[in-house]
């Protein structure tokens, strides 16, 4: 996916693409975002809370490295989960809800 200008506009960053990418659980074959990984499946852990470098996928519930999605460094690693966090911190805080399951 191509970021416009009118998608710049609105706050879209290339990051965020990132995280709504549709990856393939390699247990399950289910198609999920990684936004929807950490959104649903990792809500609560204590791991998501520390920018995990891992995906948890919403429907069979297996955890693999960003490695095997499209994320091959690291530091890149780091850094989406970092950005991911972020995003749902501001919304959790944004709707009074906790962090928590």
């Amino acid at each position: 996916m191509v970021l416009t200008p009118h998608m710049r506009q609105l706050g879209v960053t290339p990051q965020l693409l990132k995280t709504t990418k549709q990856v393939v659980c390699p247990m399950c074959g289910h198609k999920f975002s990684l936004f929807q990984s950490r959104a649903i499946a990792c809500r609560g852990c204590r791991k998501a809370a520390t920018n995990c470098e891992n995906a948890r996928c919403p429907r069979c519930d297996f955890e693999f490295p960003l490695t095997l999605l499209h994320v091959n460094n690291e530091a890149r690693q780091r850094q989406i989960s970092s950005y991911m966090n972020s995003i749902l911190a501001n919304y959790n805080r944004s709707v009074g809800k906790k962090g928590t399951r």
